[in-house]
């Protein structure tokens, strides 16, 4: 179905609104490196442990540790914007 924009609801919590943000950035990451995200989204929303994600992904536990560190830096920073 479609929805004018100007009818969708719109966030009325900051909580709300930091979870579209996050949305939009890791949509971001997804474009610029997909597999970083996909460890967020196994990580965060999946809950899987690292050596759970690692035989998801069929990466080693070190990439894995690597891509987490560095998608988190990543989203913070760019959830701060400029």
């Amino acid at each position: 179905a479609r929805v004018n924009l100007d009818d969708a609801p719109q966030p009325q919590s900051s909580r709300d609104r930091e979870v579209v943000e996050l949305d939009d950035a890791l949509n971001v990451l997804a474009r610029l490196d997909p597999r970083k995200a996909k460890v967020i989204e196994l990580r965060f929303f999946g809950g899987l442990s690292v050596k759970e994600t690692a035989a998801v992904l069929n990466i080693s536990p070190q990439s894995v540790i690597r891509d987490w560190k560095l998608s988190k830096s990543w989203l913070q920073r760019e959830m701060k914007g400029p």
